[in-house]
């Protein structure tokens, strides 16, 4: 394993890695701070060409202009006009733009020969796919291939393959690893608003009196959010802050009240705090009258749960849960934000729903400062959702809506028979169920790394290595999934490709190539399209499916794919991107984009254009069209209760932790980018153990000591780190596989530790479920 060591300058930019205040007031634009890194003894003179982009490691959108000389990528530079970050970038946006050109680079493709992986030409590897494609359609039929892709691609990638894969192969079985950081956020969207798509704008921040934070890490997940928010807190009349998370974060540091429940507990204290708002008469009933259904559900449902029944359960103060309900009812302008703490949690949808019912409850929705940011994981998570490259139908159509099927065969001139099928696409977790059986026989991977990011990673190593699946591993590194595929195709890094993508906001930036990709590595669209040509696809006049060959001629048809749907791209294009981010729908009517949606009280959930008929919150049970006609017949907001229920697997005398996994500041997934960046992996070496002085003190752990920490699944080994984190609960960061520790055993991923699970509704694997144990680790 390489280690690095940080410069003095580097140093002082990751241990300040929300960088300097610049306070300001509500209302008020938030000021500039533009950022820049160079290559050393670089300047910006030195600059041949600057090229527009947005970061790629994280989902908050920065915006940023790639800096080139001699045909390298040298730096990054901070756009200081642009909407989101005005100007400022984080440790990740500063340095990570160095992995690209790390030496160990995938150039060229491979295949399987026996155990080992050997180099070819294009022409091999894809005629190999082709050919296996070709025998499962004659002998098995479209539902025996799969495709798992990313939240980093490029729209007009995720629509490519939503094109090949639902429109000209006819599989159903096409799903994001989005499914592991966001399918709850689009998932509670769908059961409050009818569809998916952000309610509210990150210039909600400006105005905000009281900001909440559901397990949102933001200090770690969206730096450079963190900075607007903590330089709100520097400024004039600084908004209050609404706190939930187990561990004691950045954010918890600053909170007017911090609620650290027990894991597994959300939504007993979603509950409560609901109940507080609806007994004090912290409501605005004439909104709930005009624009919502539920209401009476809801008051039935909360009842029971008064501050002192969820504090016995979560085991938090009952005063905390009355503060900051007071903070949440009373405030004039209120914003929410939702992230991994709910989303990979028992109850994963039924809690986020609720924060979406306190903004109902309230009427806080659709102005400055009043607004829910259901918030995504990754750069490109939003596209991956709209394109229908996920458990979503291109244009956030619905699978179960025989006319949105009709018409999107109509755009893609396919028949409708092949989008239609008897149940809604199939998510990850399901096809490595479809594949351990026998029934899934290729699965082509593109840009993710199930090999550690999956749960429960001893099965996953086995489903993935089967004899019988034929796996196509599609990335720019090599990693611990490219080292089990049959085939694996070199792509093309950010940077090296053109094309748009959309944050957590809704806000689309176009990211230019910058330089060309390295040896035959090819952008992911090229791939797709080249696949495509040698498989035959057409569509019903004959001619090549997909259309185009460009990315700008893919953005044109998704274009013309999303117009009149909630997210509407017609009224943008390259041109106009090029100016800066702009926030969807952006339409003829609203060339400027939309900041807010549901402004005037109605909302995407009308029968006929809703994205689905929502679900069963406990049991994932899909609602029917009629019954979902009968109860909301006019397409109003709809407020959704649920009882809590225990989690299915509680702390315990043998496994007597809750352990909890999540992401540290200065690393991305599973650091195929970010640990071949020296800055970044220097800041963050090594996986680690949080635990409680308190639990660390009963086990005999002292600050930096090998600990093992065991669940009914493995073992995993770390060095120790005390903290604020409430007892009885550990942490470990997801990030750390085995490309850069190959003689380590499976040891080291917090993924061996987690349990198979996902939640009912939004099929989200639940990370934040596993009880363990911990001990110092004996001597080897």
């Amino acid at each position: 394993m390489t280690q690095h060591t940080l410069a003095p300058g580097d140093q002082l930019r990751i241990t300040r890695p929300w960088g300097s205040r610049t306070p300001y007031g509500p209302g008020q634009d938030w000021p500039e701070r533009v950022d820049m890194c160079l290559t050393d003894g670089l300047t910006e003179a030195d600059v041949e060409r600057w090229v527009p982009s947005a970061s790629v490691l994280h989902s908050n959108g920065d915006a940023f202009d790639i800096a080139v000389r001699d045909g390298r990528i040298v730096g990054v530079r901070g756009r200081a006009g642009d909407r989101i970050n005005r100007g400022r970038l984080d440790p990740k946006d500063l340095y990570g733009w160095r992995a690209t050109a790390s030496p160990d680079r995938l150039t060229t493709p491979l295949v399987r020969d026996g155990d080992r992986l050997v180099p070819c030409d294009w022409d091999t590897a894809l005629d190999r796919i082709v050919a296996h494609t070709r025998e499962l359609l004659e002998t098995r039929g479209p539902e025996a291939i799969g495709f798992y892709t990313s939240g980093q691609l490029f729209l007009e990638e995720y629509y490519t393959l939503s094109v090949v894969a639902r429109g000209g192969i006819g599989t159903n079985h096409v799903d994001g690893n989005t499914r592991l950081c966001t399918a709850t956020a689009a998932e509670s969207l769908k059961e409050s608003f009818g569809c998916d798509g952000q309610p509210g704008s990150y210039t909600d921040i400006d105005h905000a009196q009281v900001i909440a934070l559901y397990g949102h890490n933001v200090a770690e997940t969206q730096s450079v959010l963190w900075s607007r928010i903590l330089d709100r807190l520097a400024g004039p009349r600084p908004p209050a802050l609404v706190v939930v998370d187990p561990r004691r974060t950045p954010v918890a540091e600053q909170a007017t009240v911090h609620l650290a429940p027990l894991p597994g507990t959300n939504m007993a204290l979603m509950n409560a705090l609901l109940r507080e708002l609806i007994v004090h008469g912290w409501t605005d009933r004439a909104y709930l009258d005009a624009h919502t259904i539920g209401f009476d559900d809801l008051v039935r449902t909360v009842a029971e749960w008064t501050p002192e029944k969820a504090a016995a359960v979560c085991r938090v103060d009952a005063d905390d849960i009355r503060h900051a309900a007071r903070l949440l009812g009373t405030a004039d302008r209120l914003v929410s934000t939702v992230l991994q703490g709910f989303y990979q949690s028992h109850q994963a949808t039924a809690s986020a729903v609720q924060v979406n019912n306190i903004h109902l409850v309230r009427g806080m929705l659709g102005a400055p400062g009043r607004g829910v940011l259901q918030m995504n994981g990754q750069p490109t998570a939003q596209n991956t959702r709209e394109c229908g490259a996920d458990g979503d139908i291109a244009g956030f159509r619905n699978w179960a809506n025989p006319d949105h099927i009709a018409e999107l065969a109509r755009v893609w001139n396919v028949d409708s028979g092949t989008l239609s099928h008897d149940g809604p696409p199939t998510h990850v977790m399901k096809m490595l169920e479809l594949a351990e059986s026998g029934a899934l026989r290729m699965l082509w991977v593109s840009a993710t790394n199930p090999a550690v990011s999956l749960p429960e990673l001893a099965r996953v190593r086995r489903i993935l290595a089967q004899r019988n699946l034929f796996l196509v591993v599609q990335d720019i590194f090599p990693t611990e999934t490219t080292a089990l595929a049959d085939v694996v195709l070199p792509a093309a890094a950010w940077g090296e490709k053109t094309g748009a993508f959309t944050n957590a906001d809704r806000t689309v930036h176009l990211s230019e190539r910058a330089v060309d990709p390295p040896g035959q590595a090819r952008s992911d669209m090229d791939i797709f399209v080249d696949f495509a040509r040698r498989l035959g696809l057409r569509d019903r006049d004959g001619n090549p499916l997909p259309a185009w060959t460009t990315p700008e001629a893919a953005f044109r048809d998704w274009q013309r794919c999303s117009a009149g749907r909630p997210c509407d791209y017609s009224g943008l294009d390259y041109d106009r991107l090029r100016a800066g981010g702009v926030q969807w729908p952006c339409t003829a009517d609203r060339p400027g984009g939309t900041e807010r949606l549901y402004a005037d009280g109605h909302f995407f959930a009308a029968p006929d254009s809703c994205e689905n008929y929502g679900k069963d919150l406990v049991t994932g049970e899909p609602v029917d069209a009629a019954t979902y006609r009968a109860r909301n017949p006019h397409g109003k907001a709809m407020i959704k209760p649920a009882p809590y229920l225990e989690p299915p697997e509680p702390p315990s005398p043998e496994y007597p932790m809750a352990l909890i996994t999540g992401r540290t500041l200065y690393h991305f997934h599973t650091r195929t980018k970010t640990g071949r960046t020296p800055q970044l992996q220097a800041a963050a070496p090594e996986v680690w153990v949080e635990i409680s002085a308190a639990d660390a003190r009963a086990a005999g752990i002292g600050e930096t000591d090998l600990v093992e920490i065991t669940t009914p699944r493995a073992n995993l080994r770390a060095r120790a780190r005390l903290s604020a984190i409430r007892p009885g609960v550990v942490f470990v960061p997801f990030h750390y596989g085995y490309w850069d520790a190959e003689d380590r055993d499976h040891d080291r991923a917090a993924n061996e530790l987690t349990r198979t699970d996902w939640d009912p509704a939004s099929k989200q694997p639940l990370f934040k479920t596993a009880a363990a144990r911990i001990r110092r680790a004996p001597a080897h």
